[in-house]
């Protein structure tokens, strides 16, 4: 029985010092292999090469969270040279995308901005090769999935996604990757899209410290978590969880060539 797992999206530097311990501790009892660490902007990023410095199963992205005023000129130039300078070391650029949440608090909030500000992300992986990590929940899947194209990005891993069907099998049907978060043991809305998508597109993560509800209330967020997912998954698809366990297992090391 080889149950392993990897966490396909944490923000590992958001935790305490003393959580990331604890986190860093017991993956190897829990049966998690290695966690893609992702950042919220340039400061962030250096942190991410940090942590990946001090322990291997952690595996840094950069990029600049879009829920979130736009970087400057400067702190944007600032993170496309740290891609450049360590795209050997890099296992995706991200999370990257367009400001959902932001726009339900600022409705009258331009989003043409950042997506001038996504196209240089997506343009810097089409040079680099590496996956890109999108924050595109709804639906600006659709306009991230414009410069994608445009770009002939290969590797696209969109996380946490909450959209239609029609955008769904838009994004299945290029080939990207979608993940699911430990809400997926509550939530019909991520059951159904789990469902939809095929194992050979379906990755889980945690999106911690981001708190969950259900089972999971009052609770820190952990990768212990996902375990909880693949079994979810496994009943969602009638899929014995011995081989969901597997798949998204080769899923996740394939996409991120881990």
């Amino acid at each position: 029985m080889n149950r392993r797992l990897i966490d396909a999206h944490i923000h590992l530097d958001m935790y305490k010092e003393e959580e990331q311990n604890v986190i860093l501790r017991e993956l190897e009892e829990i049966g998690v292999d290695a966690l893609i660490a992702v950042p919220n902007d340039l400061a962030s990023s250096h942190r991410q090469l940090e942590l990946a410095r001090l322990d291997s199963r952690i595996k840094p992205a950069i990029g600049y969270h879009p829920e979130q005023t736009l970087p400057s000129e400067d702190e944007l130039q600032a993170i496309l040279y740290l891609i450049t300078e360590n795209n050997r070391q890099l296992t995706a650029i991200g999370e990257v995308g367009l400001p959902y949440y932001l726009r339900q608090e600022q409705p009258d909030l331009e989003v043409a901005p950042y997506l001038e500000v996504l196209e240089q992300f997506i343009r810097k992986a089409a040079q680099t090769k590496l996956p890109v990590v999108l924050h595109a929940v709804y639906n600006d899947a659709e306009s991230v999935c414009d410069l994608l194209e445009t770009y002939s990005i290969p590797a696209a891993h969109f996380h946490w996604f909450k959209g239609n069907d029609r955008i769904l099998e838009r994004i299945l049907a290029n080939g990207y990757v979608i993940s699911v978060t430990p809400d997926i043991v509550y939530k019909q809305k991520i059951q159904h899209i789990a469902k939809q998508t095929p194992l050979s597109q379906l990755l889980v993560e945690t999106d911690g410290p981001w708190p969950f509800e259900g089972p999971f209330s009052e609770k820190m967020t952990h990768p212990s978590m996902l375990h909880q997912s693949i079994q979810m998954i496994s009943q969602i698809k009638r899929i014995d969880v011995e081989e969901v366990y597997q798949r998204v297992y080769e899923t996740t090391r394939s996409f991120y060539q881990l």
